[in-house]
């Protein structure tokens, strides 16, 4: 992984972890202590989900740039798939305050692309890779 993807990693990664943390704060309070697991279990999905799509969509981008586009779209699809195999498997559950995972969900979801926009924006990406020989018309 080269240095701008693991900035772009790390610039998404820690307000998601700071977004998680005052979620789990906040639901322990309101919801107790149910509510905290469910908090944290929410934001460690997201920021698995994410973190390892994230990860996939960069090395593609370096391997298959052509497939990038296409990619991206797949890999999201999947990744909605997975959260909506997540949410039907804890539907019922009591191990957790399965409003506040969601509510964990949707905040933190909304926290780590904000900041990937964010990070995307303020990289700064060669259009033309360096040393590469141009053709002259």
């Amino acid at each position: 992984m080269q240095s701008n993807d693991v900035r772009t990693l790390l610039n998404c990664a820690v307000p998601a972890v700071a977004a998680g943390v005052i979620a789990v704060a906040v639901s322990s309070v309101l919801a107790g202590g149910k509510g905290a697991i469910g908090a944290g279990f929410g934001a460690v999905v997201v920021i698995a989900f994410m973190g390892i799509g994230l990860t996939v969509l960069q090395r593609t981008a370096r391997s298959y740039p052509t497939l990038f586009q296409a990619m991206g779209l797949m890999l999201y699809t999947v990744q909605l798939l997975l959260l909506a195999i997540v949410l039907a498997v804890f539907k019922n559950t009591t191990l957790f305050d399965t409003q506040v995972f969601a509510f964990t969900l949707l905040g933190t979801t909304l926290v780590w692309i904000a900041a990937q926009a964010r990070a995307h924006m303020r990289t700064k990406m060669l259009y033309v890779e360096p040393g590469s020989a141009g053709t002259s018309p």
